[in-house]
């Protein structure tokens, strides 16, 4: 089993020079902003979808029939009465909560409405592959991307704060990079409610502006894109001094866990901010199984206690940040459809690294092995391993089988 997976994770090493090349580049023409979650994003959403001239496209993994919900698709309707195009991209799986009549109001509304592979009605089953996106992009200029999700727990509301996470705003470059992602993710989604061919043409903006570096990373192992996780080994090769890793789900396979070790062996520092409420408890327990494993390492280990840590941000040497849907673990590198956007910028990045540490400071408890062992006994130990266990040999199996069958097919 070990070899086995040891072998999977080698397949991001013999995939074709000229694959692996693809959208690796820097575009320069960009203006970025670094977003905290909450009714932060949300308020930001609806001004850019008041911008829109031209076309919309929504795509998110959860989109919830909820205050928050119901606030965005207003916004969205209102753009449609405005003459705008508007194209949402649900996933099937997790979206599936919202009722028929929530689905049938969008698309009477005239939002272009498509399902992302339908939960066991996808024409290629692959376990574990979903649209993760969270992704709002506005006539090829402005753009949304983060972890966040449509819904109340993601927002700030008089009766509960939003969970942790993050999202940057781009107008530029990626911007455009993004539309293109957008368009290309809504050719893949053909469930849709109602038969439509209508997609617009690339809006042209007026000279992109900005002079900040940043470029569009993709993950769908289906289709062997895997940039967000080269660029995570990127940054394990790269980086001099120090590496801020925010994971909502931390469960690295093993190329991460070398690369990390090999860091850490040439003198870089690491913290790593995880959640210590989860919203999956069986990951949590799998998660705290490995900080054994980080504690031999040196690594400085957080739980984030304020609230449910829903974020995947990473920097390194105050020089470099990298903010999307991309969690470290297995189902982020070999089975869901992440996007993420790397920003190569000196005061964005020292502007996240310092964010990071005030969170530290604030609204974290640290972690030591001899706390951990006071804490949890040798059956709490042992059950951790089992979870661990469990998740590994479970997404083995499954997604082997199905990209097996898959290609048979």
């Amino acid at each position: 089993m070990l070899i086995s997976g040891i072998r999977m994770e080698l397949y991001l090493y013999r995939m074709p020079r000229k694959r692996r090349k693809r959208n690796s580049h820097y575009t320069e023409h960009n203006q970025v902003r670094l977003i905290r979650g909450g009714s932060e994003f949300f308020k930001l959403m609806e001004e850019l979808i008041d911008k829109a001239e031209a076309c919309i496209h929504v795509q998110f993994y959860i989109f919830d029939d909820d205050d928050t919900g119901r606030a965005i698709m207003q916004q969205l309707i209102e753009a449609v009465e405005r003459g705008i195009k508007v194209y949402m991209v649900l996933d099937g799986y997790a979206s599936r909560g919202i009722s028929d009549e929530f689905v049938k109001e969008i698309v009477d509304a005239g939002i272009r409405f498509r399902w992302f592979e339908p939960f066991l009605k996808a024409r290629y089953f692959y376990f574990g592959r979903r649209l993760h996106h969270k992704l709002l992009v506005v006539d090829e200029r402005w753009a949304l991307v983060g972890g966040l999700n449509v819904s109340d727990r993601y927002n700030d509301l008089p009766h509960q704060p939003a969970w942790l996470d993050w999202a940057v705003v781009t107008e530029g470059e990626v911007s455009a990079e993004l539309f293109r992602v957008a368009i290309d993710m809504w050719k893949q989604a053909r469930w849709s409610i109602k038969k439509d061919r209508d997609l617009i043409l690339p809006f042209k903006p007026s000279p992109y502006p900005g002079t900040c570096l940043a470029r569009v990373r993709q993950n769908d192992w289906v289709r062997t894109r895997n940039q967000v996780t080269r660029s995570y080994l990127e940054m394990f090769k790269k980086a001099n001094s120090h590496i801020y890793l925010m994971s909502s789900y931390f469960l690295p396979g093993n190329i991460f866990k070398r690369r990390l070790s090999s860091a850490i062996k040439r003198g870089v520092k690491v913290k790593i901010v995880v959640t210590g409420i989860s919203d999956v408890y069986v990951s949590k327990q799998a998660e705290r199984y490995m900080y054994r494993w980080l504690f031999r390492n040196n690594v400085e280990i957080y739980e984030y206690t304020k609230n449910v840590l829903h974020a995947k941000m990473a920097c390194y040497d105050g020089k470099w940040f990298t903010v999307g849907s991309y969690n470290f673990n297995y189902i982020s590198t070999y089975a869901s459809i992440e996007l993420n956007v790397d920003v190569l910028d000196d005061e964005l990045a020292q502007e996240g690294e310092l964010r990071i540490e005030e969170i530290i400071k604030n609204d974290c408890t640290r972690i030591t092995e001899q706390e951990y062992r006071t804490k949890y006994n040798f059956f709490s130990r042992f059950f951790q391993w089992l979870c661990y266990l469990f998740i590994r040999v479970t997404f083995y199996l499954f997604t082997f089988y199905f990209r097996a069958k898959k290609h048979a097919d």
